[in-house]
């Protein structure tokens, strides 16, 4: 019985990470987390519930998995800018999207991303620096979700549909004409040609063989 009343007294949700700083931060009970710096390969799983400025910049983070920060319902900002992150989930942020208002995903790695993370998000989004792929997803992205607006001319086409593009930022991409969702009308015109193309073929195969088989029936 001793036992079990002291589990109750432990504070679970004022836990720290290991190589981690929490302090307080704004009013009782609000935590930062400061994580800055400290070799991190991944998200840690013992971020406090009351956590509200959430550091981890500067890593060696790859990945940001489904429900990393679920638990986080508190958190307000979010900095993972300087990691090696290649891959986000879908739901890397679910749980967070309602009261986070900064996201910092500057000078990382990533080529694309799931919209669906990011679009649910009301932060202001950082996304400069990294190896873009300046595709309809990339594009859809910069339409609707709240960039920051001193970080936005630094989002750079490091590939692109047109070798043009690539290198060059990309909202002067998208101010010169170029829309990456729509198909360009010569693929089209050349997939239709090949469709048809296979159809004939395929008629004319059928038409041999009939014509074939008839010559080879027995007359009587």
């Amino acid at each position: 019985q001793a036992f079990f009343c002291l589990l109750l007294c432990i504070p679970w949700g004022s836990s720290c990470p290991r190589s981690c700083q929490c302090t307080e931060w704004g009013w009782a009970g609000a935590k930062a987390v400061l994580c800055s710096s400290q070799h991190l390969q991944e998200i840690p799983k013992d971020i406090p519930r009351d956590a509200v400025l959430l550091r981890l910049d500067a890593n060696s983070i790859t990945r940001i998995p489904s429900n990393a920060f679920r638990h986080l319902s508190r958190l307000q900002e979010m900095h993972l800018s300087s990691n090696a992150i290649k891959r986000i989930d879908r739901a890397a942020f679910r749980g967070v999207a309602a009261g986070l208002r900064s996201l910092d995903l500057s000078g990382n790695r990533i080529r694309s991303i799931p919209k669906e993370a990011l679009l649910a998000l009301k932060a202001k989004l950082r996304l400069a620096h990294n190896p873009w792929h300046c595709g309809c997803t990339l594009q859809e992205v910069l339409g609707e979700a709240r960039l920051d607006p001193g970080s936005v001319r630094d989002i750079t086409c490091h590939t692109a549909p047109r070798h043009e593009y690539a290198g060059k930022p990309l909202l002067q991409a998208l101010d010169s004409g170029a829309n990456f969702c729509r198909v360009p009308q010569r693929s089209m015109d050349v997939a239709m040609l090949l469709t048809v193309s296979g159809w004939f073929a395929m008629l004319a195969a059928y038409v041999t063989c009939c014509v074939r088989h008839n010559r080879e029936r027995p007359r009587g």
